[in-house]
């Protein structure tokens, strides 16, 4: 008998599927259960377990979907596991199985305790009126299913804290798998010929900003920093928030060069030739800095959230605490002067491999 992998639901990619990839690599018998799957056959035809509300017209409509999901995860279509190893941001640790197997071990790996449910002011989806209306039972429930772990991991020490807060529970810090070999490599032989001629369009000098456009991410401060330091702005992702990231560009006389959607390869080169990267949003953890260190590239983060934690200010980028021009340009030139070997080091810290053996010595 092996053990169980749930997970909240399966995108095509996020941070959150890097962790279950690591999972799904790490335990390579274990089958794994969602809510519903929209990554075909990544982890194999017959691996992955969707619950009843992937044939239902809730599947994908995740505010409708909440309090369904609490019977869900009570009811697994898998029945039987040795533990259950939960990659959870919203309710993937209220996992139990039934009969025997009901008291299995469970071992809670979490991204955050459900931003919309406990932080609505840091998530714009806890605003709807639905998920306000259940938010407090919501909430009552969910510290209750937290003590069912046998032990919990947090992505950070700023998620450790909110999960002290929210469920009162203590946790141990164990920072994701991040792929850095793919970041750290230099030449351009993966690069398609369109790929080369975006890059050879580029100005020498550019701040980076990379990520998904929507408002959250905070984009618009990589804007206000280029202008603040009279720099031309790359920003890469793709998002409903494009267009008004484009009039923020147009009323602070920023030049700003949106790339839609680059693959590694790209956005490699990106991060690489960048003075800096910048990295404004309060995250759970943050992959992107990571990545752009192991690229060579010094990150300015935000003082707060868990970029705060894997950018070393002074030694591999700089922190800021406000978006004021001069604060913004104070950060941008101190994190210029570092040295991107330093970088390059930090980031091999948070590799897959150290993540593996992290993960593997926590459930003991």
């Amino acid at each position: 008998m092996t053990g169980l992998i749930a997970h909240d639901w399966i995108e095509s990619f996020g941070g959150a599927e890097t962790v279950l990839d690591a999972f799904a690599e790490l335990y390579p018998d274990a089958p794994i259960v969602c809510a519903w799957n929209d990554a075909g056959d990544r982890f194999g035809a017959d691996r992955v377990h969707e619950s009843w509300l992937a044939r239902t017209p809730l599947r994908h409509h995740k505010a409708l979907a909440l309090p369904f999901m609490l019977s869900s995860w009570r009811h697994l279509p898998v029945k039987d596991a040795d533990w259950i190893l939960c990659s959870s941001h919203l309710f993937a640790h209220h996992a139990r199985l039934a009969g025997a197997a009901r008291d299995v071990p469970k071992y809670v790996f979490a991204h955050t305790p459900a931003r919309y449910i406990w932080e609505p002011e840091l998530d714009e989806r806890g605003s709807g009126l639905l998920t306000r209306a259940v938010s407090r039972p919501l909430r009552r429930i969910d510290r209750a299913r937290a003590q069912e772990a046998e032990k919990i991991a947090a992505v950070s020490r700023f998620i450790a804290d909110r999960i002290d807060r929210d469920w009162g529970r203590e946790s141990t810090v164990i920072y994701p798998p991040v792929d850095v070999a793919a970041f750290d490599r230099t030449g351009t032989d993966d690069l398609t010929v369109e790929e080369t001629a975006v890059l050879e369009r580029l100005p020498a000098d550019y701040l980076f900003g990379a990520s998904r456009f929507v408002p959250y991410k905070r984009l618009d401060t990589v804007i206000l920093a280029g202008a603040a330091c009279d720099l031309p702005v790359v920003i890469a992702g793709d998002g409903p928030d494009r267009a008004r990231l484009a009039a923020a560009a147009e009323q602070h006389g920023a030049a700003v060069t949106f790339i839609s959607r680059p693959s590694t390869p790209l956005l490699r080169e990106l991060y690489r030739r960048a003075v800096v990267y910048v990295f404004p949003p309060v995250e759970d953890f943050g992959i992107m800095p990571v990545e752009a260190m192991a690229a060579g590239t010094p990150v300015v983060a935000n003082a707060i959230g868990g970029a705060s934690e894997t950018v070393v200010d002074g030694r591999t980028g700089a922190h800021f605490r406000s978006t004021r021009p001069e604060e913004l340009r104070r950060a941008v030139e101190a994190a210029a002067g570092v040295s991107r070997e330093q970088c390059r080091a930090r980031a091999w810290e948070f590799d897959r491999a150290t993540f593996g053996a992290r993960i593997t010595q926590w459930m003991g």
